[in-house]
């Protein structure tokens, strides 16, 4: 559809009748009342106040006792468990005492759309990576390494509480938070500048991200008609609550289903028993990994590395929502980069002989990184290629070539406020970046990359249904790379690597619980349901402020109440927190003499992608897609590769032999499975802490 010529994308091509049926939408809207516009008052404080619970509790459940996550992923166990306490026992304790005291379907989505944030920001793969970014490499440096030789002269003492204002190494306030700084106070002033700057950067780089999801809304939402998997399940939760059809029962009809319960019934009773096992050794478990690598040890299969099936319920269930050519490209496509590593070795290429991804992919050889890097580039820019006419729209509303239309109303902001806020915010973040001693075509490079990794991931999320989601490699490295650029070239000390890095390892590398997607979900539901959309954008943000003050506070007392060596190795110890440094050490050690192999192999994932996207608009039984290539090299499909492909084989054998009337017969079972996941995850985060037990993980870790 095209936006700029559509009676809905332009006003002034608009049917008489059109701007009178716009008018009486809008004024049926005024008559609504406020809890069908879901923004409440009750709604507010309880959001508020969960962000505040979320943001204290969420960094003492990842990072000190290492349990499941609340967060870390785009179905967070906080907001559904929330949605689920909402409708299961607040609701039918105010029913008990006044029917009108219940609250609405929109009043129980938007607690769990600001819930879908505040269970995000807090905690594992978000931005407070940051925080031991800045004083990780302080710690570990030695005489050895010479670390403070890289670090002290290139970063400004403002941006880190590691330096004092004079530049010097504040040994104090590193080695207290590391080691624990047992009953003695915690020293917020060499933090608080620091935390300024960086909590005002992340908020910055929200805002931006917040405005881009608007720009994105309507396109993917409405013109593509994408699928938005993950939302299936809160609005089958909420169905019917609050509505006179649901008549005098407390509890919603979802959960009257008997389907639901039998999968329900699988996921409690598998992880019931993992969990009694684990304090009653005697009780029998209910084995759900098998590690077959040992099974793979002969050429040329040993070329392939770690390979185990690992069952999730969860992701089972949502599997099972999507379509088959999505769930089938999420578990092909590792193993066609598998089959890959096979067939270099038997043309007498051993994978274990060819340039490795150091300072650049995580966990794979360049030959393969830089295919997934030409698949984000293809993908993304197809993706927006597809909505150029609804971007040509937003540009001209931007400029003031054409009026807005009344549906643009339902918007969090209008189209002008949106794109001059995401162009704002984007220059903020590269000036900022500049001020900090980024070099600005460094700076460029790094946010334009960032937002490649963004919009290509949030789309996994929206349409894959892909339940945590990951790119693990570094932009700026690939950068590089591609220039040919080593130790002497374009990233450099004079080019603003450290603080540049610091910004790569915090924001960009480790992506899992960045909040993008949870802007598409919310401002979709928001649009779907009419909730007011301008008083929901306010209250998002005082949520993520919340959340994200209370839990960078709550890790920086952590660290000294505690000691950071005794907590999560991802984010406080030596592996994520020395992000930077391993950067940049890895990267300028590096002359970048495989440059024209990296472009040929970058060609080589775009052309596939396209090639893919080509034959999708033409081929009905076309069978791939391209987000499984988006994903291939991930920990995330490594680890939920054997779910996905249960969930895909369910459908698929249910549809062949049951037809489209059993599969949707059966939706109920599998989105049991989800939430008796989901209930497990709280009930045994409960038992965990009143236990003391640590590393009781049922999610990927």
């Amino acid at each position: 559809m095209n936006p700029t010529t559509s009676s809905e994308g332009n006003p002034s091509l608009a049917p008489s009748g059109a701007a009178n049926s716009s008018a009486i939408e809008s004024s049926a809207l005024q008559n609504v009342s406020s809890k069908e516009r879901g923004v409440t008052p009750r709604v507010v404080a309880l959001s508020l106040a969960l962000a505040v619970l979320f943001g204290y509790l969420i960094p003492i459940i990842d990072f000190k006792l290492r349990n499941t996550y609340l967060g870390a992923t785009h179905m967070p166990p906080g907001a559904v468990g929330a949605l689920l306490v909402l409708l299961l026992v607040v609701n039918p304790l105010l029913k008990a005492m006044s029917k009108g005291l219940a609250f609405s379907r929109n009043e129980a989505l938007t607690v769990y759309i600001t819930c879908l944030f505040s269970s995000l920001v807090p905690g594992h793969g978000a931005e407070n990576l940051v925080l031991p970014s800045l004083i990780a490499p302080f710690y570990y440096a030695t005489s050895e390494n010479k670390w403070l030789d890289v670090l002290q002269p290139y970063l400004k003492p403002w941006l880190t509480p590691a330096l004092t204002s004079d530049g010097h190494y504040n040994q104090a306030v590193v080695e207290g938070w590391f080691n624990g700084n047992f009953n003695q106070p915690i020293p917020w002033g060499a933090w608080l500048i620091p935390l300024i700057f960086w909590g005002s950067f992340v908020l910055i780089s929200y805002g931006m991200l917040g405005c881009l999801s608007i720009l994105l809304r309507k396109q993917w939402a409405e013109y593509e008609a994408l699928a938005f998997p993950l939302l299936r399940l809160p609005l089958e939760m909420t169905e019917g609550v609050g509505d006179a059809s649901s008549g005098s029962s407390t509890i919603p009809a979802f959960f009257r289903n008997p389907m639901l319960w039998c999968g329900f019934g699988v996921a409690v009773f598998i992880q019931l028993m993992r969990g009694l096992n684990l304090y009653f050794p005697d009780v029998p478990t209910f084995p759900l990994e098998l590690d077959v690598t040992p099974m793979l040890s002969e050429a040329p299969w040993n070329q392939i590395g770690w390979v185990a099936l690992v069952i999730f319920p969860i992701a089972v269930g949502i599997s099972y929502l999507l379509t088959t050519e999505i769930s089938f490209s999420l578990w092909f496509f590792l193993w066609f980069i598998n089959f890959q590593y096979m067939a270099a070795y038997t043309l007498g290429f051993p994978p274990s002989s060819l340039p490795s991804g150091i300072g650049v992919f995580s966990d794979s050889k360049l030959f393969t990184g830089y295919q997934m890097i030409g698949c984000y580039v293809a993908y993304v820019g197809l993706v927006l290629w597809t909505g150029r006419e609804h971007f040509r729209y937003i540009w001209r509303r931007a400029i003031g070539r054409v009026r807005g239309d009344a549906k643009e109303k339902d918007e969090i902001f209008s189209y002008p406020v949106a794109f001059w806020g995401f162009a704002l915010s984007f220059l903020l973040l590269v000036g900022l970046s500049c001020v900090a001693g980024v070099r600005l075509d460094v700076a460029i490079a790094l946010w334009v990359t960032y937002l490649i990794f963004a919009v290509g991931l949030t789309r996994v999320a929206v349409e894959g249904g892909l339940l945590f989601l990951l790119h693990d490699c570094a932009p700026l490295g690939i950068v590089a790379r591609l220039l040919n650029s080593g130790v002497s070239s374009w990233l450099t000390p004079a080019s603003g690597v450290v603080p540049a890095s610091i910004f790569q390892a915090g924001m960009v590398v480790h992506m899992r619980g960045f909040i993008m997607p949870s802007f598409l979900h919310s401002f979709k539901l928001a649009y779907d349901r009419k909730i007011s959309p301008r008083p929901l954008g306010a209250l998002i943000a005082g949520v993520v402020f919340l959340s994200l003050a209370v839990s960078w506070i709550s890790i920086v007392h952590l660290g000294y109440a505690e000691g950071a060596l005794q907590m999560n190795n991802v984010h406080f110890k030596k592996n994520g927190s020395l992000g930077a440094i391993n950067f940049i050490n890895g990267i300028t050690g590096s002359q970048g003499e495989s440059a024209p192999q990296n472009w040929f192999w970058m060609g080589i994932g775009a052309l596939l992608t396209f090639g893919m996207m080509v034959a999708r608009a033409r081929l009905a039984f076309f069978p791939f897609h391209p987000i499984g290539y988006l994903m291939c090299l991930t920990f995330p499909a490594k680890m939920l590769w054997f779910s996905i492909f249960l969930g895909w084989l369910s459908k698929v054998l249910i549809m062949r032999f049951g037809g489209i009337e059993a599969y949707r017969k059966l939706v109920p079972a599998f989105l049991g499975l989800i939430v008796g996941d989901i209930t497990m995850i709280l009930f045994w985060l409960v038992i965990d802490g009143w236990q003391g037990r640590v590393g009781h993980q049922l999610m990927p870790y």
